[in-house]
């Protein structure tokens, strides 16, 4: 574990009308809270899309025709090369939206949560197995708290 705040340069992007979406600002809280005392500087790129973007992105990168909430995209970069960079994620504003409504949860809430999940993903965890999913949910957990939200997976 790394000590000390996080250096976080973060771009958001959208590219879709941004009314009701949150602020760069509260991604880039969210991201730090994921990324705070894992590492130490990160540079990472958030896009927001609509569900034509996001759906052409999933198909292109995981062969699946649909739009999904969150993709990530880890930072790929050459042996012996060393950057901050993490990676992007892609966020699609739609579906967060609909899962939001469907699960009764704050949008907020939702978007804070899909964020630190992909970031997480950023980092290196997954979910492939139960263990790593039981893992990966209790940091989320942890670190949504930490932000004054609640449990994502308390009526799942």
């Amino acid at each position: 574990m790394t000590r000390g705040p996080i250096q976080l340069d973060l771009s958001v992007s959208y590219g879709l009308p941004r009314t009701g979406l949150p602020a760069a600002v509260s991604f880039k809280r969210w991201a730090a809270a994921a990324c705070e005392g894992r590492i130490r500087k990160a540079d990472l790129a958030i896009r927001l899309v609509d569900t034509k973007e996001g759906r052409s992105l999933n198909r292109h990168y995981r062969g699946k025709d649909y739009a999904t909430n969150v993709l990530s995209f880890p930072a790929e970069l050459p042996e012996g090369v060393t950057l901050p960079l993490l990676g992007d994620l892609v966020i699609c504003a739609p579906v967060v939206a609909r899962e939001a409504r469907e699960q009764g949860k704050q949008l907020a809430a939702h978007y804070a949560h899909l964020t630190v999940h992909g970031v997480l993903h950023l980092l290196g965890l997954d979910h492939e197995n139960d263990r790593e999913a039981e893992a990966m949910e209790l940091l989320e957990r942890e670190i949504l708290a930490g932000l004054g939200f609640g449990d994502p997976y308390e009526d799942e």
